[in-house]
């Protein structure tokens, strides 16, 4: 019994005895585990360390790297450039050098030149002075009388040669107090004569009371409008403009008796065909008195009398007649008062040249009726109504066509160039005006010389400079007749246009 119960603690005591020992082989277990874990943690904690202090070096010697290759690109800059400014001081250098050289050529053939000039001079003058020897010695044998005759003749031919010189100096002279006097005229004239200046335009706004009016205008069928085309020779423009009508024609006369006609056709309110024609042939007759009151008026301000009343009928009719836009009989009154002025300077007769004056243009108031240029028909009109030789000889030589017998065509030809020249007396367009200057001075800068070229004066006027050291005097004057050739070939230009050439030569020093 006590040996089994013995044995039975011995069981026991190894039962127990096991399960604390699995105990512990668990618990061992287990913190082993936790401490692989830990050191796994651990590790990789470290390794996350590691590539971070690994990253940071690479990034740090990435941008150390980066900083000296900038700063090596930017010293191999600065050795480009350096070699860069060098290259272009040697070009310099050189083209230097090759310029001097070519000088030095230019100098070297120049100096050539002249030593074959002065050497071909003395071997002319070795010739004179040989001729001279000759004639000398032919001199020596010749007698009294034969020796007396030849120097006569050298002196006749001397004092021939003096007498030219005077002659064209005193030609040079009278030429030039002579351009001062006309000068002198001119600017008096142009001075004491104020015109106005009115453009023409190739329309005329008639207003209506409603626009009712207009359907009564067009008519039936446009019936109306039709017959009053046809009797008047306009166009009448019936558009969208509130209470207006617009009459188109480039005849003025015509223009103004189209106005009349509707106005009176507006006024009385009978419009129909028959009615139009009755209107139109009424104010055709008035215009005709009206043009012949406009005549006398002209005459009279100017102090004209005795003009055949069908002279001054068309001299009326001049005031419904333009050229580039110049009312012409305007520029008939402004002619007739410049040549009166100029008359006066001259002591010639006044009246005279102020009947020319108004009378040169007479041949524009003829339509297409009379075939010929204003010249020959103003002609052949004034002479139909016996008008003097002097006048008959400014109508047909104004325009410089044939060589007048008495002063007064020339009188009429300046005035009338003074009055169709002038800044504004011609219509221009801006662009048109602007693109003739720029042409007259690229003609004038296209010459051999020229420094500068200025229009002015409103383009009548073309002032050249040139460089002194590339010609001389002479030289310039024949530049401004070549100018003057060229401007006449390739430009279009109402009046004249002066060319002056200015050849100025400046020196100066410094004093210290």
């Amino acid at each position: 019994m006590e040996i089994l119960l013995g044995l039975l603690g011995l069981g026991l005591g190894y039962l127990i005895h096991l399960s604390i020992t699995s105990r512990n082989l668990k618990a061992s277990e287990a913190r082993s585990q936790g401490l692989l874990k830990e050191a796994e943690r651990e590790i990789s904690q470290r390794r996350k360390e590691l590539e971070l202090e690994v990253k940071e070096s690479l990034i740090k010697q990435r941008g150390d790297f980066e900083r000296e290759t900038r700063e090596e690109r930017r010293q191999l800059q600065v050795l480009e450039q350096r070699l860069n400014q060098r290259e272009s001081n040697l070009d310099r250098k050189l083209n230097l050098v090759d310029k001097k050289e070519t000088d030095l050529n230019q100098r070297e053939k120049t100096l050539a030149d002249q030593e074959k000039k002065v050497a071909d001079r003395q071997t002319e003058l070795d010739g004179v002075l040989e001729e001279e020897k000759r004639r000398l010695s032919q001199v020596a044998g010749l007698s009294q009388d034969e020796a007396r005759r030849i120097l006569i003749a050298r002196m006749e031919d001397d004092a021939r040669h003096e007498a030219a010189l005077r002659i064209k100096r005193i030609e040079e002279e009278t030429r030039e107090e002579a351009n001062n006097i006309s000068r002198t005229i001119l600017l008096e004239a142009i001075q004491r004569c104020a015109s106005e200046q009115a453009e023409s335009s190739t329309t005329s706004v008639v207003s209506l009371p409603s626009d009712e009016m207009k359907g009564r205008l067009i008519g039936r069928e446009g019936r109306n409008i039709r017959a009053f085309e046809a009797a008047t020779g306009v166009d009448l423009i019936v558009d969208d403009t509130p209470e207006a009508v617009t009459i188109s024609a480039f005849n003025i006369y015509r223009r103004e008796i189209a106005r009349l006609v509707l106005k009176r056709l507006i006024s009385d309110g009978r419009i129909h065909p028959g009615r139009i024609e009755e209107v139109v042939e009424k104010v055709k007759a008035e215009m005709e008195e009206e043009t012949l009151k406009v005549g006398k008026e002209a005459a009279l301000s100017l102090g004209i009398h005795k003009i055949n009343p069908e002279l001054l009928r068309m001299l009326g009719r001049l005031k419904y007649r333009t050229s580039y836009g110049q009312n012409v009989l305007e520029h008939s009154i402004e002619v007739a008062h410049l040549a009166g002025t100029m008359a006066g300077e001259l002591k010639l007769d006044q009246t005279m040249a102020k009947r020319a004056g108004l009378l040169h243009d007479i041949g524009k108031s003829v339509d297409q009726e009379m075939e010929g240029d204003h010249l020959e028909i103003g002609y052949e009109i004034a002479s139909r109504y016996d008008e003097s030789k002097e006048v008959l000889e400014a109508i047909r030589g104004h325009h410089d066509d044939f060589r007048p017998t008495a002063p007064y065509a020339v009188l009429i030809s300046a005035a009338d160039a003074l009055s169709a020249s002038r800044p504004g007396a011609r219509r221009e367009t801006l662009e048109g005006y602007i693109k003739r200057l720029e042409k007259l001075e690229a003609i004038a800068t296209g010459f051999r010389g020229v420094n500068q070229a200025y229009a002015i004066s409103a383009g009548r006027e073309v002032r050249v400079i040139v460089k002194p050291e590339a010609m001389s005097d002479d030289e310039a004057s024949l530049l401004a007749r070549q100018i003057s050739g060229k401007i006449e070939e390739g430009l279009e230009y109402p009046g004249t246009i002066k060319v002056t050439v200015i050849r100025e030569a400046r020196y100066s020093e410094m004093a210290k």
